[in-house]
């Protein structure tokens, strides 16, 4: 396969990952996210996660799953990422099946940092680090969730993580500073088109 191309590349299926691919597709912008489906959620049930009464962790993930489906992201399920680069044009990804190449880069990997080790991103410690918007020093590479916090594993925090990634990704793209804000009347045409493909 030669290398598959999108806007924005993200490696991992978590919270992190899930939600930075759905912010930057929802938004216009074609997005491959590369799952192993390696993550925690399959250990977990969440009580604390804002919004959630109670959800077992491997629902919740299929729920997201079907989310980012619905607005389009290329989710490659199986794919793992096995290096990643810079390019002149952005980042690879390589997986066993092929590359994959993007003009940004988010990394999801939970607490396995050795794609942000291997692209050259600069580390604190034993953590990626990042900036407030979770951008590394490797411009337009973003890494989130557990590999930028020492023990703070939630799904939550995971989640805001990458959407931090995406709105900063999509203000670059913009040229401003963006927002995604829906309002009620958004929802009706969403929940519509879900609905008449279930």
């Amino acid at each position: 396969m030669s290398d598959s191309r999108s806007d924005v590349l993200v490696v991992g299926g978590g919270p992190a990952g899930l939600s930075a691919a759905l912010f930057t597709q929802k938004n216009g912008l074609e997005t491959t996210l590369l799952d192993t489906d390696g993550t925690w959620m399959h250990k977990a049930h969440l009580f604390n996660y804002l919004g959630v009464g109670s959800i077992d962790g491997s629902a919740f993930i299929e729920t997201a799953r079907a989310q980012v489906d619905s607005f389009g992201v290329d989710r490659i399920q199986g794919a793992e990422a096995t290096d990643v680069s810079a390019t002149d044009e952005g980042f690879t990804a390589e997986t066993d099946e092929g590359g994959y190449a993007a003009d940004y880069l988010v990394l999801a990997t939970g607490a396995n940092r050795e794609l942000a080790e291997s692209l050259g991103c600069a580390f604190d410690g034993d953590l990626v680090d990042v900036d407030v918007t979770m951008e590394t020093s490797v411009e337009n590479a973003y890494a989130t969730g557990a590999m930028v916090r020492a023990e703070e594993w939630q799904a939550i925090i995971s989640a805001g993580d990458g959407a931090a990634a995406a709105l900063n990704v999509l203000s670059k793209e913009k040229g401003e500073h963006f927002h995604d804000f829906d309002v009620p009347a958004d929802a009706e045409g969403v929940f519509g088109a879900m609905s008449d493909e279930a």
